[in-house]
Formats: C-alpha cells, structure tokens, sequence
C-alpha cells in the first residue's frame, strides 16, 4: 500500500510538469531510455537539470559539453557520415538557422512556447531558453556601490583608465558582436564615439569573459564586463559581487532545435517540454541565467528590472570589419 502510495505521489509530480495528455509520450520516451543533448549550456547546469528530470520522467540525458562553435562542427560532420546521433542541441541561433537550412535540424513546437513572451521566439527555431547578459561588475570588497559608476558613460571618467577590464573584442566574438550592438543602446553616432572613447581608456584585456571574471573576483582589476550571471555563481562561494543598473543591458539569447532525425524522438520532444517547464526555467535562474520565462528571474536584486536587448547577429564578414576596426581603436 505504501509503494502504491509513493507511485501516486511520482505520477502527480510528473503530471505537474508533464500534462497528463502526454502520459503515452512518457511511457515511449522511457522505452527509448535517454535523450543526447550537444550543447553549450555549462555541464553543471545541465547535471541539475539532468537529475531533476530523469526522477520525473525515468528518462536520463547523455550530455556532451563544448563551445556553441565546436558543437555545430560535430553535429556537421555526423551529417555528412550519415549519422545523426544527436537528439537535442543547446546552440547560437544564426548556427541552428544554417543547420535547418541544412536539414541538420528539424521542428518542433512545445506547448510550453505559450508561457514565453512574442519578442524571444525566433519563427524558424522557436523561444530563446536563457539570455547570457554582459554588465559592468564590480567586486564590493575594492569599490563601494557609492563609489561604483552609474551608467556606461561613467567608466569614461579618468579615474577608470587602464582599472577595468573586459574581453578582447578583436578575437573574442561575443564581445565584439556586443560592441557591435551599442547602437541599439545609444543611437549609431554616440555609440561610435563611446566605443572610441572606451579604447582610449586603455581597459585591461583578456582573452574572453571568465577570466575577466576572474580579475574582477580577486580584486587583481576590480571592475569591468562580464555575464551578470556571476553575480550568483560566485556569490555562492561568498564573494560580493554588485553590478552597475544601466537602462538597457545587451546579451546573447541562446536556443535549443530538434534534429531532423532524433534517435529518440519521444525522448527529445519530452525534454524539450521538460527544459521550457517553470520548474527547469527555475533551475537555470538559481544559477544565475537569465531566463525569457515569464515571471522568472535570475537570484540576484532587482533582475526583474533589467531591460534586456538581444545583440545583433554579426557573419563572418561583419565579424572580420569589426575585429579590424577594434583594433585600431584599442591597440592603437
């Protein structure tokens, strides 16, 4: 009696995430055992959200981690041998637009889609499932919230030169489609003469985000841009991290897509519904991630005010005039 009991309680929890119209879809997705994801979201993320939905599903995921970059290059080069071993992949959206186009990707479109406001689903590969936001942070151990600049401009002050830091924007690509999407902050002229401006201040550059990050944490440079998610990563390792609240803040919106071919497809379209789910929402928002849900938002204060604006999508030839036009304005 108290195994059925505790069955009972197993199914109601899988039904508040899983409607019970798609009781037949559970009991076919456990057949085929797993769903394989490729993706870029970190792999201790995804663990959380791995053990949370194999305990309501019976499904486990099989998970392989590695840049947005080099997971579309395996996904590519499995397609071209014959095989499609992938089920789900976690991607940029201008790469997943070149695998549909392709046919490496398929569609599918969750319930789930209607709890995600009209302005983050992209027609061709659905809702964003978190936005990865650069800020200026800073490390409240060094520089007091008084002290701490208020605005974009602020940093411009002769005080910062050469004491903040931020990514190289003429090899690391996010950053230099970041600077690219200043003119939806600012208007093209005063985003040009900010950008200027910013290079003549001499930032301290790195190779990409985290170990700007990680300058900003041991107080080595104090303050910069980095993905506010920080904020609570580290902060959950005791460290004071603050951000500075600008009106609009740019970020990277980041998608899944279906394969055309999933080897499990009961699995992947169960995943999908689970990983769009408030509870999976709320996981990534524990973490630090931005998610587009509504009435979700990342732990850290008032992130339910940010006014998120996605970057502007840079190719290959945007990425080249840019990165050449960085650098004479940072290095020289």
């Amino acid at each position: 009696m108290k195994r059925m009991a505790c069955v009972g309680l197993g199914l109601l929890f899988a039904f508040a995430v899983f409607p019970p119209l798609y009781s037949a879809e559970i009991a076919d997705a456990k057949k085929e055992g797993k769903v394989v994801i490729y993706g870029s979201l970190e792999t201790g993320t995804m663990n959380i959200i791995r053990k949370a939905f194999k305990e309501k599903s019976g499904v486990d995921i099989e998970y392989w981690w590695s840049s947005s970059t080099k997971v579309t290059d395996r996904i590519t080069t499995e397609f071209r041998a014959g095989k499609q071993l992938f089920d789900v992949t976690l991607n940029h959206r201008p790469l997943l637009k070149i695998m549909k186009k392709e046919g490496i990707i398929g569609t599918y479109e969750s319930p789930a889609f209607k709890f995600f406001p009209p302005e983050v689903i992209d027609r061709e590969v659905g809702p964003a499932y978190r936005n990865v936001i650069i800020g200026i942070l800073y490390n409240e151990a060094y520089i007091k919230p008084d002290q701490a600049p208020k605005s974009y401009e602020d940093l411009l002050d002769p005080k910062w030169k050469g004491k903040f830091v931020m990514a190289d924007p003429t090899t690391h690509t996010t950053t230099t489609q970041w600077l690219a999407s200043f003119p939806k902050l600012m208007g093209k002229e005063k985003a040009d003469r900010y950008i200027k401006a910013l290079g003549a201040q001499r930032p301290v550059l790195v190779d990409s985000i985290t170990p700007a990050s990680q300058k900003i944490l041991s107080g080595e440079v104090p303050i910069g841009f980095t993905f506010t998610k920080y904020i609570v990563i580290y902060g959950k390792e005791g460290a004071k991290l603050d951000y500075v609240r600008v009106d609009k803040m740019l970020g990277d919106g980041q998608y899944f897509g279906i394969s055309s071919k999933p080897p499990h497809p009961n699995a992947a379209r169960l995943f999908i519904d689970y990983f769009l789910s408030e509870e999976s929402m709320k996981i990534l928002a524990e973490v630090g991630e931005t998610v587009p849900r509504k009435g979700v938002f990342p732990a850290f204060k008032d992130a339910d005010k940010i006014k998120y604006v996605e970057f502007d999508e840079l190719d290959s030839k945007g990425f080249a005039e840019k990165s050449q036009e960085y650098r004479k304005i940072f290095f020289q």
